[in-house]
C-alpha cells in the first residue's frame, strides 16, 4: 500500500492508497475539495466538521441517483453494488469511516 499526500480544503492528508489506484483516489479527493469548498464559498456553514458531512452527502446522493450496474446475469456468485452496501461500485460507509478518522485527527474548526 502506498501513502499518498492530498489536500483537502487547505488541510494536508496523508491516505494510503493500493497500487495502481492513485488516479481513482485523485480523482476523489478533487471530487471532494470541490464539493467542500463550494459548500464553505457558500458562507452559511464555517465548521469544517459540517461542511465534509454536507460534501459527503451531496456525493452521495450524487452517486444513488446513478442507474445501479446490474450483476452479469451467467454469474451466479456475483453481487450488485447493493448487495455489498455500495454505490455505483463505492463503499459509502467506508468513505465516511475515512472521512470521520481525518477530521478527528484535525480537531480545528475553521
Amino acid at each position: 500500500m502506498k501513502q499518498v499526500e492530498v489536500t483537502i480544503l487547505g488541510q494536508s492528508y496523508i491516505l494510503g492508497c493500493p497500487d495502481g489506484g492513485e488516479t481513482s483516489l485523485l480523482e476523489a479527493v478533487a471530487a471532494v475539495d470541490r464539493e467542500m469548498s463550494t459548500i464553505r464559498d457558500g458562507g452559511k456553514v464555517k465548521a469544517r466538521e459540517r461542511i465534509a458531512v454536507l460534501a459527503a452527502l451531496n456525493l452521495a446522493f450524487a452517486l444513488a441517483e446513478r442507474p445501479q450496474r446490474q450483476a452479469p446475469a451467467d454469474d451466479a456468485d456475483a453481487a450488485t453494488d447493493s448487495d455489498r452496501g455500495s454505490t455505483a461500485g463505492v463503499d459509502i460507509a467506508a468513505l465516511v469511516r475515512r472521512i470521520d478518522s481525518a477530521l478527528a485527527a484535525d480537531g480545528r474548526l475553521l
